[in-house]
């Protein structure tokens, strides 16, 4: 096993060639099977094995410094930099981060998690290094999906002043985690297929290199002049026309000739592009025959790749796509909007049956939230559906071009709350905080399956912004026979035991109304008995409901899954201690902390958000007597 003989970066350098394909298909393998036990992101990770390979070949780490963008292709960077034996704790509590971590490990030179960052924070560090007198190399590695974002345009922008060696090794696999869309995707697609560049290139090369004494002389002359030739025979030139040196494209599954074309890239005074061609999967045919299936995936069956977990219940994802689907029907005016995300929002389905009013913006975000308001002001009803943690890159615009206007844009937070094993750049936990700052905002969140479906019916009705948030995973079947219709700004009183002499009000919103009904329960099994009200609306959050709880028992436990700077509990708190300043408010909420990867269930343990914790928290307080044993 070639693998097991690398210790540290230094030990591929002392590999033959034959010894590097041998190394790559080791690794090929070791991940699937490592994944396949562990769940991770499988496809992106296959596609970059030998472009990592030659950047440990051609780079000095950890001196030299890698950025990864977004970081989740970073799995075969972590095996040859001696962290292969953690790869069993893989996205587990405690464990090996799924993403570059400076903290885990010096190899990692910037912590990543979001796309179209690379270029931003590469040229940052390279600045850095030429203003500290220090010398050493930075390459950004940035896939051709996160080109859609503009971030990645505005750093190229800036990249083209730099006056020393900056490397961007663009990974060209044709996909981000859907299929790419867009100009950019065209142009390089171009690039790809244009092969009449590189064939005369080789040729003209062949042939001056025969010419005794001047052959050497003559083929200076032309490197130094490419830059008309190139445009005669690839497109626009994109890259080269910023100033920006372009080298490529490079078969990504070459390791030579990447090393090579790496090494030519560090002589360069100045910022230049390294165009690689992957293929996503690459290795494992059901990731190659769908690498959008095997981006991120769960446990899987290495021989049949079907997943060893199957779906009992409909996600909340799935509730959402097949209510906007039954609405979409019925009105022409709705549209759905999505950022690179059609599979992992549901969307997909949307795409399929009504794809003339369905619109991907790729990695976007900003783009998207402000494409959405320029339909809503066109008399359409956009519905933008976006994971939690993907929205906070469009406050801006949610701030200013929705909200401001007061546009009837219609906002779908999927996976919001804990969403467990990509850590803290994935957690959509700060998003009740950042919406409702925001004026003319509305957010809810429902407290199962049912309420989900009326919520999107109500919001596409309101003719206003709205934000609806639920989390990942299988949706709530709990509470069905709590049915009231939906009021703007007004909650639901699920349990009210206040004419039975109950102390204690529990007021939920959102995935924490099923935790509030476990309390409630076990509570009640003690012969405590217990209130329980669902928010259902964040903002406006209901004022009559809290101060009726609030009037009539002399405890209010308020529970959210999001922070509590900025969140509901604290709101409902000061409400109440304006008008009962007597009743003691505990409310329940993440502390103001990143959360780093592991299981939903271990972190809800941790955090003291599950249902024991709660309650053991309250007898800690003194809010609650103890069980008696």
């Amino acid at each position: 096993m070639i693998l097991e003989q690398i210790k540290n970066p230094e030990d591929v350098k002392s590999l033959s060639l034959e010894e590097l394909e041998g190394l790559a298909q080791e690794i090929r393998t070791f991940l699937i099977e490592t994944i396949s036990h562990t769940g991770g992101h499988l496809a992106s990770n296959l596609g970059v094995v030998e472009l990592t390979i030659a950047l440990f070949l051609a780079f000095d780490l950890p001196r030299d410094k890698v950025i990864w963008d977004v970081g989740h292709q970073s799995y075969t960077h972590k095996v040859l930099s001696g962290r292969k034996d953690l790869f069993d704790g893989l996205r587990q509590h405690g464990g090996l981060s799924g993403f570059p971590k400076r903290k885990e490990s010096p190899y990692d030179a910037f912590d990543t998690g979001h796309s179209s960052t690379s270029i931003s924070a590469g040229l940052g560090i390279a600045q850095g290094r030429d203003l500290m007198g220090e010398d050493y190399s930075v390459v950004s590695v940035i896939g051709d999906g996160a080109l859609t974002g503009g971030m990645a345009y505005e750093a190229l922008n800036n990249a083209v002043r730099l006056k020393n060696n900056f490397i961007i090794v663009l990974n060209d696999n044709n996909m981000s985690i859907s299929e790419n869309v867009g100009g950019m995707s065209k142009y390089l697609s171009s690039i790809r297929t244009g092969e009449g560049y590189n064939d005369l290139k080789k040729g003209v090369v062949n042939v001056l290199e025969r010419i005794p004494g001047i052959g050497s002389h003559l083929i200076d002359r032309i490197k130094r002049t490419k830059n008309g030739i190139k445009q005669l025979f690839i497109p626009g030139m994109l890259f080269e026309n910023m100033g920006i040196t372009y080298l490529g494209p490079v078969d990504g599954h070459d390791i030579r000739a990447l090393q090579r074309t790496l090494l030519e890239a560090k002589k360069l005074d100045h910022a230049v592009l390294v165009h690689v061609m992957t293929r996503k999967g690459k290795g494992y045919a059901p990731a190659e025959k769908n690498p959008a299936k095997f981006h991120g995936v769960e446990p899987f069956d290495i021989e049949t790749g079907q997943f060893l977990k199957e779906k009992k219940y409909p996600g909340y994802t799935d509730v959402f796509a097949r209510a906007l689907c039954r609405l979409a029907r019925k009105d022409e005016r709705i549209v759905a909007v999505t950022a690179a995300m059609p599979d992992g929002t549901g969307l997909n389905r949307f795409a399929k049956k009504f794809p003339k009013r369905f619109f991907d913006v790729g990695i976007a975000e900003a783009h998207g939230v402000t494409s959405a308001a320029g339909m809503a002001a066109a008399g359409l009803k956009p519905v933008l559906a976006v994971y939690s943690s993907f929205l906070q890159r469009g406050f801006d615009q949610i701030l200013h071009d929705v909200c401001l206007q007061e546009l009837p844009v219609v906002f779908a937070i999927d996976r919001a709350g804990l969403v467990g094993s990509d850590g803290e750049t994935h957690q959509g936990i700060f998003d009740y905080s950042y919406l409702t700052c925001i004026p003319n905002m509305t957010v809810m969140a429902p407290k199962n399956r049912w309420e989900l479906e009326e919520m999107l019916a109500f919001a596409l009705c309101l003719e206003r912004p709205v934000a609806i948030r639920y989390p990942r995973g299988e949706a709530y079947r709990g509470l069905k026979e709590f049915h009231q219709p939906l009021a703007y700004g007004k909650g639901e009183l699920l349990y009210d035991e206040s004419s039975e002499g109950a102390d204690i009000a529990l007021l939920a919103v959102g995935s924490m109304v099923s935790t509030a009904e476990h309390i409630r329960e076990k509570l009640m099994d003690r012969g405590i008995r217990c209130s329980l009200a669902n928010g259902r609306f964040v903002k406006p959050f209901d004022q009559d409901l809290a101060l009726y709880l609030a009037k009539t028992h002399s405890l209010v436990v308020t529970l959210e899954e999001n922070v509590l700077q900025g969140g509901f509990g604290l709101e409902v708190t000061a409400c109440i201690h304006t008008h009962y300043p007597e009743v003691k408010v505990y409310p329940v909420g993440l502390p103001d902390a990143y959360v780093e990867h592991g299981n939903v269930s271990i972190l809800r343990e941790g955090l003291g958000i599950d249902s024991d914790s709660i309650i053991a928290a309250l007898e800690r307080e003194g809010l609650l007597k103890p069980q008696e044993t």
